[in-house]
């Protein structure tokens, strides 16, 4: 069971589990604004794939979905992620992220309990959480699995709060369970408010590309295919109580992303000048804004662990994925009007 596969992460995980894996798969969604259903165009009518609107919240119906679907595995990925909407509206993230989170780990502890002992024994639950629990770093450096949590904001604080909950679940009830931490995320489906998807669609349209402070905070970028592979391979051979951090390596300022998107999009949907051009290059259109509230200056993993104990390193090289993703986008104009 897959909850939030709807999403952009828990959509590509879906995908990974049905057309890769040959996995049976129940996606629970409750379809809220970042829900990307036509994610899932190439499985929702694969007969391994089943989909149920839910909140993960309701416990009734999250416990019934799993006494009926009988699951080997619950991998928890529904939450509330944009973090400027949770510096703007927190009670939502608060709500899913930590009791929806709660619910989840109650309901799989429930079940869990009442299978078979063989079955027990093999049932994980695999919680996705993300690099910002972590806080910030300076210029050097990278977080291990056992660097000290210190979240700096609503989102992450929340995110943290799931994390703590399920190793309590796994130490007080003895729940196999595992946590990831990943880096940011990018590729195709991913909505529009996030940072690469919102410069290239201003891009296109020729709007004004707002970057943070002076564009100096550095990211590291996975592409959602590296991190729904990893994710699945660890549900497979991970150690539950354990926590794994997921990346790739990718360094790049703020600044950095949004210029080389605008070469890109310059390159491959190029402007052409005159009178009524608005600029010469997109690059015209960067434009500084006021510093965002509690904005951590710099996140980078140590993904030793996953790599030693695993064997898995991230395949989709920086420039190859981004232009992509950028390719996907002029792609798919009709999509991201819609949303």
């Amino acid at each position: 069971m897959v909850t939030g596969g709807a999403g952009f992460i828990g959509s590509a995980v879906c995908r990974h589990l049905v057309q890769v894996s040959k996995q049976q798969v129940l996606n629970l969604d409750k379809l809220t604004y970042a829900a990307v259903p036509g994610s899932l165009c190439g499985v929702e009518d694969h007969p391994l794939y089943r989909f149920e609107q839910a909140d993960v919240c309701d416990q009734e119906k999250t416990a019934s979905l799993l006494e009926d679907f009988q699951p080997d595995a619950v991998m928890h990925l529904a939450a509330e992620s944009h973090v400027d909407r949770s510096i703007d509206g927190p009670a939502a993230f608060m709500q899913t992220n930590i009791m929806g989170t709660y619910t989840v780990l109650e309901c799989a502890r429930s079940y869990w309990e009442n299978l078979p002992a063989g079955r027990r024994a093999a049932f994980r639950f695999l919680h996705v959480s993300t690099d910002e629990v972590y806080g910030s770093l300076g210029r050097t450096g990278a977080f291990k699995e056992t660097s000290a949590y210190n979240p700096r904001s609503p989102y992450s604080a929340s995110k943290a709060a799931g994390d703590h909950l399920v190793m309590a679940w796994h130490h007080t009830y003895g729940l196999p369970v595992i946590v990831t931490n990943s880096s940011n995320n990018y590729g195709p489906y991913q909505h529009p408010e996030k940072l690469i998807p919102r410069m290239i669609i201003s891009a296109l349209l020729g709007k004004n590309l707002p970057v943070y402070g002076n564009g100096k905070n550095v990211r590291d970028w996975i592409h959602v295919d590296d991190h729904a592979e990893a994710l699945v391979r660890l549900l497979e051979t991970g150690t539950p109580g354990e926590t794994y951090n997921i990346g790739a390596g990718n360094e790049r300022t703020n600044l950095e992303v949004v210029e080389t998107i605008c070469q890109m999009l310059d390159e491959l949907r190029p402007l052409f000048g005159g009178a009524g051009s608005i600029c010469q290059s997109r690059l015209e259109l960067i434009r500084f804004v006021k510093d965002r509230p509690g904005h951590d200056f710099r996140y980078a993993l140590d993904t030793s662990k996953i790599a030693s104990e695993l064997h898995w390193r991230a395949r989709k090289k920086w420039n190859e994925g981004l232009r992509d993703t950028v390719c996907w986008y002029l792609e798919h104009e009709p999509w991201w009007r819609g949303n």
